[in-house]
């Protein structure tokens, strides 16, 4: 054991050994006890040695005579002194107050759900109660929300797969949806925002401001970006109450992500590109192309993602600027501030994510390297066009039209597959230990 963990708590892992000072003291106050009580030190009664859960407890029960024996001499009363000190500091520090799991039980059950992604071993639960496709979910450890084309939102539990209240406001089929712990706001095809108190299903209020229907949106922070068939993006800014769209694209926006640490965002299109957008010049400072099928979703990867690679892409993919050609950089390289365009001339100015996913109707997902714009990596493996798609650091999930889900890994590539929907995979999320899905088939 190292020396920071004797009698102190480390600075460095948080052991240390006053616990085990609080077990000696207990020993130390029992033999005492005894002494006092003129029992011998083999002997033990509950009478004589109380729960040592608090000291004032335990003085309750040590009669006057065995208090006077106990500090007959100088050097008794001193070292009874310093225990009291040392028990009551271990008694009201807070360090020791179980405030969380011990993490031998966490790393336990980390280690488990790991094997249990390698080896694909799960149960199911199945959540029925649409009368149509569903088009969009969102879950956290408790709640699953789910859009429908039957023109309603359903809030679930999860544990018990009950519905706990449906949201009726739309007057056509829900493409997209995005909540948090206050409230919920969902995109239709009869060309409306709405926000919800999902606790209460009460709608607080309706936007409108697209000429076609709203099929892909996302909000962070104050912003809200909105897609929709009318071929534009709209960035909804609820602090100033300002909006502006952004054109571009040439056919639908399928799905957009916001990145507000950088101001910017990324927008998915029929036309089979993918655009990312600076929002204080309200320009586009990249398209990125590559995909020969409609693309249906972008995700923007975590910080903590990483991608290594010693070769290019086999793949015919190229990204270009809107004003000026993109750098040549290695993928070890940070992006420079310039290679995002005027609008990044400072370093001040935090950066987009590094790495972007895309997934379209060609049957393949991609992976970007926003600075460069290079396609660092095509996924082969799904029949027919991908729909669905999810990611965190450690693994990406996708389903298709081929009714399959499928888990990669984003070194490795294709790791497993599961079935069991009836219909196309239309929408899909993912957690540390949960996927779920959701499917023209109802569930």
């Amino acid at each position: 054991m190292c020396e920071q963990h004797i009698d102190r708590k480390c600075t460095k892992c948080g052991w240390g050994l006053p616990l085990l000072e609080r077990k000696r003291l207990r020993a130390t106050k029992r033999e005492l006890q005894l002494r006092a009580t003129g029992r011998g030190l083999n002997e033990w009664s509950p009478n004589i040695t109380p729960c040592p859960e608090g000291l004032a407890e335990q003085d309750r029960n040590i009669s006057a005579v065995a208090k006077a024996a106990l500090l007959s001499t100088d050097d008794d009363r001193r070292r009874y002194d310093r225990h009291l000190t040392v028990y009551k500091s271990v008694e009201d520090d807070s360090y020791f107050q179980p405030k969380c799991r011990p993490w031998k039980e966490v790393y336990k059950d980390r280690f488990k759900i790991g094997i249990n992604w390698k080896h694909g071993r799960y149960s199911t639960k199945i959540f029925r109660g649409h009368s149509n496709g569903v088009m969009c979910l969102q879950f956290d450890d408790h709640i699953l929300a789910t859009g429908s084309y039957d023109a309603t939102i359903k809030i679930w539990d999860i544990e018990t797969c009950e519905e706990i209240r449906t949201l009726k406001g739309h007057e056509s089929g829900i493409r997209c949806l995005q909540f948090d712990d206050t409230k919920l706001i969902s995109g239709s095809i009869d060309r409306t925002i709405k926000v919800w108190n999902w606790h209460t299903g009460e709608c607080l209020s309706t936007y409108t401001g697209h000429t076609g229907g709203v099929i892909g949106l996302h909000f962070d922070s104050a912003l809200l970006a909105s897609g929709s068939i009318d071929k534009t993006v709209k960035i909804w800014n609820f602090e100033d109450k300002s909006t502006f769209l952004l054109r571009g694209h040439t056919d639908w926006v399928n799905a957009v992500r916001l990145d507000s640490a950088s101001r910017t965002v990324v927008s998915a299109s029929d036309d089979c590109t993918v655009k990312m957008w600076d929002l204080d010049t309200k320009q586009c400072i990249r398209t990125f192309e590559g995909h020969v099928g409609q693309v249906q979703q972008v995700l923007l990867m975590p910080a903590e993602f990483d991608f290594e690679t010693d070769e290019e892409d086999g793949s015919s993919s190229t990204a270009s600027f809107q004003s000026q050609p993109a750098p040549t950089l290695t993928v070890a390289d940070p992006p420079p501030h310039e290679s995002f365009g005027s609008g990044f001339a400072s370093s001040e100015r935090q950066l987009p994510p590094r790495y972007m996913l895309t997934s379209a109707l060609d049957s393949t997902i991609r992976l970007w390297e926003t600075a460069s714009g290079r396609c660092l990596h095509t996924y082969f493996g799904h029949l027919e066009g991908v729909w669905a798609l999810a990611a965190d650091t450690l693994r990406i999930v996708s389903g298709a039209e081929d009714r399959m889900v499928k888990v990669w890994d984003p070194k490795k590539g294709y790791e497993r597959t599961f079935t069991g929907h009836a219909g196309p995979v239309t929408c899909i999320g993912l957690s540390d230990n949960r996927i779920c899905t959701g499917s023209e088939d109802c569930e």
